[in-house]
């Protein structure tokens, strides 16, 4: 007696899943001939919060302002990919630099952030996810324009460390 066929692949279908995992997607679709695979999971959906601009204390040293980096290169510029402070894409989508149109952008140039401040929305079937700031800083590039479409992996903003200037005094 011969044993049947299984209907489909299931180490394919564990790769997949893992790739969704590695990847933060929310899900994958592979159709080939009449086999179609649909795998997602659950994510949770956070609004757009805005925060207010922290404000400074009349008595508190005044910084040096931050100067803005050169304009923003063009997202097709490879020389970002290796930078150790730029934010990729972790998914295929829309890129929104605010949280409605005609609002004021999350971040811009010379913005200073905290660690998991929002910096843009990347929209992928039609959910809006929120790509927070890595780590704090100061945003020296932004390398995607508002509503442009953006890859798995593209650099789209940069953020580096501008601290206080260290003393050498003992």
């Amino acid at each position: 007696m011969a044993t049947p066929k299984k209907p489909f692949d299931t180490d394919f279908i564990r790769d997949l899943a893992m790739l969704v995992a590695e990847t933060d997607l929310s899900e994958i679709e592979v159709e080939q001939g009449d086999l179609r695979i649909r795998v997602a999971r659950n994510v949770q959906i956070v609004a757009p919060v805005t925060v207010a601009a922290p404000t400074v204390a009349h008595h508190a040293p005044v910084a040096a302002p931050i100067a803005p980096a050169a304009p923003a290169a063009p997202a097709t510029d490879t020389g970002w990919a290796d930078h150790p402070g730029v934010v990729k894409s972790p998914m295929v989508g829309t890129c929104y630099r605010s949280p409605s149109p005609g609002s004021a952008a999350f971040v811009d140039v010379g913005t200073r952030v905290r660690e998991g401040q929002t910096l843009l929305i990347v929209e992928a079937m039609k959910t809006m996810n929120q790509i927070p700031a890595p780590k704090a800083g100061v945003v020296t590039a932004i390398l995607v324009e508002d509503a442009a479409p953006g890859e798995y992996g593209e650099p789209l903003v940069v953020i580096e460390w501008r601290g206080p200037p260290c003393s050498t005094r003992s």
